[in-house]
């Protein structure tokens, strides 16, 4: 069973495109893939009768878009059990909408799901640290599910700081590590973005995983992969293409 934990340095960081990105390539390989983000909040309601829905009323696009990476034909609602309203961390979400998150249910769904897979990918809510619930972190979950964890770096000004802190954070709950991914979140110019993989990679002796460019088609891309099967087919070819030439993906699956 192998389960790998993606992360985020911050909310914004790049998660779900870094996350696809990986499962296109993977699964572009012949690797049996399986993807899960097992809470979604900020979710937009959708018409009941609209086959998006997919067994709820609200819409996690996150998920959806994961979902559409990996191609499997998983229902949504076993990618993303659950999924509030309100743009929060999950414990608060769920407790606004006065449901509650079963972590040891969704520890066993998720284990039994990745023991059928070669490698079930996880990815959390905004960084390493939020609260699923008032007593379980995003780290916790992690820990429980004896999975390795991916550190996206959303890269701009103070993602040194972020992910500097976020590996630390890792370290000190000795939880694995497979390394981290920098994601270049604007445009060539930005004088933070030119010269933090260096920087970060002088600090740190965490594995670099690579680097994916500023894309500016990246929404497209995401939403292409919640479409119909031939711009998701496009879509997954064009991800798995940046996966092989920008990360280390034999690395992030045998590490």
């Amino acid at each position: 069973m192998s389960v790998l934990f993606v992360t985020g340095t911050d909310t914004g960081a790049g998660k779900t495109l870094v996350s696809a990105a990986i499962t296109a390539g993977l699964r572009a390989r012949g690797v049996r893939v399986g993807v899960a983000k097992p809470c979604e909040t900020g979710c937009a309601p959708v018409d009941a009768r609209d086959p998006r829905a997919r067994g709820g009323a609200l819409l996690p696009e996150d998920a959806a878009t994961l979902a559409g990476a990996a191609g499997d034909g998983e229902p949504l609602e076993t990618v993303c059990p659950y999924r509030f309203p309100d743009p929060l961390a999950p414990s608060l979400a769920a407790e606004r909408a006065g449901a509650s998150i079963d972590v040891a249910r969704l520890v066993e769904t998720l284990t039994a799901r990745a023991r059928a897979l070669d490698l079930l990918l996880v990815e959390g809510a905004g960084g390493l640290l939020v609260p699923l619930t008032r007593e379980v972190s995003f780290a916790d979950l992690a820990a429980r599910l004896d999975a390795r964890v991916l550190l996206v770096v959303g890269s701009r000004l103070g993602a040194i700081n972020h992910a500097l802190l976020s590996l630390a954070a890792l370290r000190t709950r000795a939880i694995p590590t497979v390394g981290y991914v920098v994601n270049r979140l604007v445009p060539e110019g930005d004088l933070a973005v030119e010269t933090n993989t260096v920087l970060l990679r002088s600090l740190t002796d965490a594995p670099y995983l690579g680097e994916l460019p500023f894309l500016p088609e990246a929404p497209a891309l995401l939403a292409a992969l919640r479409a119909d099967a031939p711009a998701a087919t496009s879509a997954r070819a064009r991800l798995a293409d940046l996966a092989e030439t920008h990360l280390a993906l034999t690395t992030i699956t045998t590490h």
